[in-house]
Formats: structure tokens, sequence, C-alpha cells
């Protein structure tokens, strides 16, 4: 039984391909055509996963899809109708935060658009598979027999909250909250009202750590939260519910909360606050229903997903005080993953199938051969070395110990929007003024955003104050105390640290490089960020190549081969590459 996942008609496409319940292939449509969290039909995607005259689509015995369209198409119009006929606004695509309204015409639009892309190839069965569903299906790869699994996001196919109890090969929703109680739809409005994007969420749970709690008790006032583990959006600050994107706020919530700041604004003690109390709101509200699921369903086991469970800071807290004994939370916790969970639902809810594989790493995206990277190093026009694995590992480690900085491109990429070791940028944590060179120069980005610390798995306890692994930068625990002034570059300033922890097996080359970095220095720790500026994660060597070209990276490592070679010309040219590459995904497909 082969699957292929399909997600094409709202942000974040992509496909996944899943032999006999096995993960042969995730694949995001942004890494390939470069445009973030893209609207795009997963053209590129789908041609890498199954040929560019879609053969592949021969062997396929089903494609699902992570909404189901008849659920959605109820939902819509009793939201219609709970406001009508103001609510009207509603189905204009500029009152949604994406350009998702093609989900309601999902099985249309994907025969369509597979049709037009593949023309003369037999196309499966389309099953539709819920929202919720999919995020929760992420469960039959878990390391759990049992599990209580919540599912938190922006909004489903009828819910933005739900509670899900898995056994074995089974997943049964026990109960969902309403489509318009949504703690990630409020994030997501209150991110834009202090001047940032949707998807700029993370960057706010960052600036949370800089605010008092001068706003937490008007904050509060925001959600009611009900004893059996629900909660509901208090309206009277909101019009999103009639109005969407479009009037998403009410005077009331003006009043007390201020008025919207311009991206252009300089950034206050006010906002500061204002995501302070965001922040501490959701958390509260997290831990709510956490706990009531704990309460009402026997399972020692929790699996968190949807785009909410990839606030870390959030996660922490659960650890500490869910009542869960272990706690799992994918690497693609949000939309990247329902491609998968749709597929794992049908092959294993649907069709009964065993469960037979535990996600125990990330690296389920492709990878390119020696041939394509030296390729892609001589028609840059850079001198290299190639170097076998330990004299490798011994040069890179001693490039770190003298604060180099250096791009990381390894296998078969990442899946999910956290670089995991395979399409990093690293550098030392023991200087602090690496942080901040790596922000100017390098990613462009924010001062008060913090770079997360990848350590070794079996040297984390003592480091940090954590109770398990952590393989995919799902939590933000707090530094040991007397380890902090050690890594000053990887703690933030509330104390905590956006971890990884590096198993062997997962990992053994990055492994053995924090090995050999910690017999130089003592500190079993690298920083680690995406190997990007201000662009999707790279994906291929010509990426890489230009990332490295358009920054102030010392060290560019592919494969075995190791570069410190910049020549002005080809800097230049890859700086005015990359500006063609911008304008043509700024105008789409």
């Amino acid at each position: 039984m082969r699957i292929l996942g399909l997600a094409s008609e709202s942000h974040d496409t992509g496909v996944a391909l899943l032999d006999n319940g096995r993960i042969a292939l995730v694949l995001e449509e942004e890494r390939h055509n470069r445009e973030k969290h893209t609207l795009q039909f997963p053209r590129h995607a789908l041609e890498a996963a199954l040929g560019r005259d879609g053969a592949g689509l021969s062997s396929i015995d089903r494609i699902t899809t992570p909404w189901d369209p008849r659920r959605l198409r109820r939902t819509f119009a009793k939201a219609l109708l709970r406001r009508f006929p103001l609510s009207l606004t509603l189905a204009l695509p500029s009152a949604h935060t994406t350009q998702d309204s093609g989900v309601v015409l999902l099985n249309f639009w994907a025969r369509h658009d597979l049709k037009r892309r593949f023309p003369g190839q037999r196309l499966p069965p389309i099953v539709n598979v819920g929202h919720h569903e999919s995020h929760a299906a992420m469960y039959f790869v878990s390391p759990f027999d049992d599990a209580t699994v919540v599912v938190m996001d922006g909004y489903g196919d009828d819910c933005a909250t739900s509670v899900f109890t898995g056994e074995a090969n089974h997943l049964e929703r026990r109960w969902h909250g309403a489509l318009f109680d949504s703690l990630g739809m409020v994030y997501t409005l209150v991110t834009r009202h202090l001047g940032f994007e949707p998807f700029e969420e993370g960057t706010v749970m960052a600036l949370a750590a800089l605010g008092s709690d001068s706003m937490v008790d008007r904050m509060r006032d925001v959600v009611h939260l009900a004893p059996d583990g629900r909660f509901t959006m208090n309206m009277s600050y909101f019009s999103y519910d009639t109005y969407g994107m479009l009037r998403p706020f009410k005077r009331k919530f003006i009043d007390t909360f201020g008025p919207a700041r311009r991206r252009d604004e300089p950034m206050t003690a006010h906002h500061h606050d204002l995501a302070f109390a965001l922040q501490a709101m959701a958390e509260e509200v997290v831990v709510h229903v956490v706990q009531a699921a704990r309460r009402n369903y026997p399972s020692r086991n929790l699996c968190f997903v949807g785009g909410v469970a990839l606030n870390c800071v959030a996660n922490g807290r659960l650890q500490r005080e869910s009542g869960f004994e272990r706690i799992w939370v994918p690497p693609c916790a949000s939309d990247t993953g329902v491609p998968l969970g749709s597929a794992l639902w049908h092959h294993h809810q649907t069709l009964r199938a065993p469960r037979g594989e535990v996600m125990t790493h990330a690296y389920h995206g492709l990878a390119y051969p020696d041939t394509e990277i030296e390729k892609a190093l001589r028609e840059a026009g850079l001198a290299f070395e190639r170097l076998d694995e330990p004299r490798l590992l011994d040069r890179v480690a001693r490039d770190l110990a003298d604060n180099r900085i250096v791009g990381w491109f390894q296998g078969r990429y990442e899946i999910g929007p956290r670089a995991l070791g395979n399409r990093s940028i690293l550098a030392s944590p023991t200087s602090a003024d690496v942080r901040d060179l790596i922000n100017k120069r390098i990613k462009f980005r924010e001062p008060f955003r913090p770079f997360a610390p990848s350590v070794l798995a079996e040297k984390a306890a003592e480091w940090f104050e954590i109770t398990g692994p952590d393989p995919f930068m799902t939590q933000a625990p707090r530094v040991r105390p007397e380890m902090a002034s050690r890594i000053p570059a990887a703690v933030h300033v509330d104390g905590t640290a956006r971890i990884q922890t590096v198993e062997r097996a997962a990992n053994p080359r990055y492994h053995a490089l924090i090995e050999r970095f910690e017999k130089l220095t003592g500190v079993p720790v690298l920083l680690n960020t995406s190997f990007n500026k201000q662009e999707p994660i790279v994906t291929r060597p010509e990426e890489a190549i230009s990332c490295f070209l358009r920054t102030d990276m010392h060290v560019l490592v592919m494969g075995d081969y190791y570069v410190t070679d910049r020549p002005a010309a080809a800097a230049e040219r890859a700086r005015m590459r990359f500006e063609v590459i911008e304008v043509n995904t700024r105008g789409g497909e």
C-alpha cells in the first residue's frame, strides 16, 4: 500500500509518501519553490516524489488530503448564518490570513491540478481526512502505545481545539471546541496587531521575554476557562467571527490594549508587555486544556500537535505542570505535517494496518549526492577540499572553537520549521558576541530573538532542566544556573533555551561533531540556527552556496566538502541571482 498525502489548497503546501506504513518522503513545497508558507500547488514536491512526468502515480494506491471539504462547507455555512448578512465578509479572500478558500472545493481543484501537471496519468482515488484528524494521526509514529492527543491550531474543519485518545492503531475524538474559540487565531491576530506578519508568532513568543506582567490581568479577560478543560474566547473584544482579518478587533480591544503598531514603528515597553500578556494567556490556556485531558483520560502519555504546539515556552510549562509523565511533540506539528498525517490516518485508522515506525528523527526530506555538490561548487567558481570524516570533523570543531561560523549542509533535509543539524548554521555558544554577529551580519533579524543550542543527549540534563530527550527542538527549558555563564550565546533573556538533544543513532555525524567540540572546549553544546537568510531553509547545494556567499559565514561544509573561498565575483553573482528569485517568488508560480 503506497499512499500519497497531498496538501494543495492552503498554506504550507506539500506532499508525503507512505510506503507500507513507512515514511518514504515528506516534502514541503516552500523548500523547493523558495516561497515561505507557500500557497502554490506543490508541483516541485510532487515532481521530486513522483518524477517530472508523474510516472510514479502508477504505483500510488490512494491520495489523501488533510481536509474534509464536506465538514468544512457545513462549518462555513453555519458561520455565515450566525451574523448574516454582515458575515458575508467572511467569503472574501482578503478576510483570511491566507488565501485558502479553495479548500471547500478541494477534490475538484486537486484533480484539476494533478491532471494539468501530469496529463495522461491515471489518478488514484482521493480520500479526504479531517484536518485535526490529520494532526492527531502523528500519534501513529509517536513512541507511545497509548496516548492522549491534544490538537490546537488556528482552525480545522469544524474546530480549533480537539482532544483524541489513542490506543494501539486506533484514535477516537473525545471532544472539540467551537471554531471561533481559537487560541491559535487570537495569537495570530495579536501578532499582527504588534506589527508582525502571520507566521511570525515565534518572534512574538521571543519578544514576550522582554516584557512585564502589567497587562496580564487584562489579557485574562480575553478568554474564559471552563472547569471541564474547555474555554471560550470573549467576543466582546473580537469581530473576526464576522469580518475575519478585515476587522478582527472590536473597540474594546483597542481601548484595553492600545492601537496597532506599524511594522516600521519603534518597539516600546508597551509592546513588550502586550507580548508578555499574550504569551502568559496562551500558556494558561494550553495548561488548562492539557491538565483536564490528564484528569479525564487514563493515559500517562501526551501527544501535542497543531500550530500552537510550536510554542516551545508553553511546552516547557507542560513538562512541569501537565501531570503527564511523557510528552511528545513531532517536528512537523504545524500544517507542514498534515500531508503525512492524512496518509497515516488512512493507513492505520481506516485500513487498520498495525503500527510499525517510530519517528526518531526529522530527516525525511531530500538528499543530494556528492556529484551534485561538487558540480554546484565548480559552477559557482569556489575552491574546495574534500576531506575524510575524521579530518573534516576535527577541522570544523576547531573552526567552531575559534569562534568561526559554519554553514552545515548534510544528508536529507529536516521536515518542519526548525533546522536540526542537517541544514544548520553552527557556532560556539561560549561567547555572547557570536549571537549578535549572526543576527546582524548573517540572519538580519531582530536582536531579541534567541538561537537554539544543540546538546549531546547524554549530557543534556547536566546543562538544562529537563527530564527527557527533545530531539525536535519543541521545548524551552531553563538553563541550569551554574552552566548559563559557559554558554551565554544560547541563553535567552529569561534564562531559557530552546534545545535540541542529539542522539548518536539519529544523526551520527552531527553527534560526532559536537563530541569533538566538547573535547576542545569542555562544552557539549553548539549554537544552531536555520541555514537561511530571509528565505526558506536551504534545500539544494546551490542554495547553500548562495546563502554562504551572501552572508558573513566563515566556512561552508556540504557533505565531505570544505569551503572557505569567497571570490568577490561569485558573491556578486549570488546576490544578483537571489534578487531575481525574490522577485519571481513574490509574483507566484
